[in-house]
């Protein structure tokens, strides 16, 4: 009897449109695979994302064209020769993590030795681009959360962050210019972010300029996104970068996202784990991560107007994992 491989796409609306430098986001669009054995079932979501050249039905059609080898029983370690990183990938493995992890009888956190039982951690509560005055309104119902995540473009980055601190004094603070600044731009909000204690850029340069950050020493750590996607790429990034933000769907799924967040610290860098707007499935293999990262931003499914029964749940920044047997075994 061999494994039989399922794949849809399916859109979960959001409750409020989700703005960034790159443009507004309605509805999460994703991806599902479920592979069955033996009548257990494992499940595994992507976000097919524009930035990497992925649409829905583009990764509909790479996880078909493997289909064949799937179904006769493809490994993990032989998925990672086979297919290249993107969200294709980061589906079907984290669905043959989730159908390993049931005929096993056991779950993620005994596979890999975390904290049992999953407790819940900070995530990133982000708010999205828009005027100073609405930035400035979201943050003040966010005040009393552990950590933000403030989205800003090149047009006043100053202004929109001045009004989010001013409304929210308190909370850790990370900014993501998603690759819409210049180097001289990073270089002259050194001050302000200092002033406004900010904790993390993110991905501040397009991916294509990073050579601008070779040698540079910023006062704000700065993370690498676009910028790193698996465990090669740390070969190639410049020595400006002191935080990778480690994401499935960039990875090609856990198994490399695991192999990346160990050679990230195996030459001092700090580990982030962040997502796409996506929906608890997307986000319960990401835990894996999360446990042991620096920062974490897993606020996507809080972004929906429904998302899956039995996901993750968030309340004043914290974000509480999944119900048991949600993904990832018992």
């Amino acid at each position: 009897m061999h494994r039989t491989l399922t794949v849809a796409g399916e859109t979960f609306p959001l409750h409020a449109p989700f703005r960034i430098a790159r443009g507004v986001k309605t509805a999460a669009e994703v991806v599902t695979v479920a592979i069955t054995w033996e009548g257990v079932t494992g499940r595994g979501e992507c976000v097919p994302y524009p930035r990497y050249g992925e649409s829905v039905e583009s990764t509909i059609r790479a996880i078909e064209a493997v289909r064949g080898a799937i179904e006769q029983g493809l490994g993990r370690q032989e998925l990672l020769r086979m297919m290249p990183a993107g969200a294709a990938r980061n589906a079907i493995d984290c669905a043959l993590w989730d159908l390993e992890l049931r005929l096993a009888g056991s779950d993620i956190a005994a596979a890999l030795d975390l904290e049992q039982p999953l407790r819940p951690i900070a995530t990133a509560m982000t708010i999205s681009l828009d005027t100073p005055e609405r930035m400035a309104r979201a943050a003040a119902m966010l005040a009393d959360v552990p950590l933000l995540k403030v989205k800003v473009d090149r047009g006043d980055p100053a202004t929109l962050l001045r009004a989010v601190r001013a409304a929210a004094p308190a909370p850790r603070m990370i900014v993501d210019p998603n690759e819409s600044w210049t180097i001289d731009e990073v270089r002259d909000l050194q001050g302000l972010m200092i002033d406004l204690r900010v904790d993390l850029l993110e991905q501040p340069l397009p991916a294509d300029a990073d050579g601008d950050l070779a040698g540079f020493r910023s006062a704000i750590p700065v993370a690498a996104d676009e910028s790193i996607h698996v465990a090669a790429d740390l070969d190639a990034l410049p020595d400006g970068y002191r935080v990778v933000n480690i994401k499935l769907d960039k990875a090609g799924g856990l198994t490399a996202a695991l192999d990346l967040a160990r050679a990230a610290r195996q030459r001092g860098l700090d580990v982030m784990t962040g997502c796409m707007i996506c929906s608890s499935l997307s986000i319960a293999p990401a835990w894996a991560l999360a446990v042991d990262s620096s920062f974490t931003d897993l606020d996507g499914p809080l972004w929906l107007a429904k998302d899956r029964k039995g996901g993750v749940s968030g309340a004043n920044g914290m974000l509480s994992p999944p119900r048991s047997g949600f993904w990832g075994g018992s």
